[in-house]
């Protein structure tokens, strides 16, 4: 079985549904915002091809790309401290993400 729990494999093709499963993931916690959890989630365990279907799928769902941590911080935000995540950096910026300084303005 496939989902959201399986570790990342590199080459391996997700089918959309599998992507989309990830829209269901919640936090076990009370007070974590439930659109960065799930963009968190879907960033460690993605490819960048993936995240990016994934990114479209989100926003179609109403989801708030522009969520943000307990930190304050959006999932831009803390994509982009990652040195090897510029595809997906570049990916959530094409879907109209912003830092917390570009959405706090």
């Amino acid at each position: 079985m496939s989902g959201p729990d399986k570790p990342k494999v590199i080459g391996e093709e997700w089918s959309d549904e599998r992507v989309r499963s990830f829209l269901a993931i919640e936090p076990a916690e009370a007070g974590i915002n439930p659109d960065f959890h799930v963009l968190q989630k879907a960033y460690q365990a993605m490819r960048a091809e993936d995240f990016e279907r994934f990114i479209a799928f989100f926003l179609d769902a109403g989801r708030d790309l522009n969520a943000v941590a307990e930190s304050g911080e959006t999932i831009l935000d803390h994509i982009s401290a990652h040195r090897r995540s510029v595809a997906y950096a570049e990916a959530l910026k094409a879907a109209g993400a912003k830092t917390k300084e570009q959405a706090g303005s």
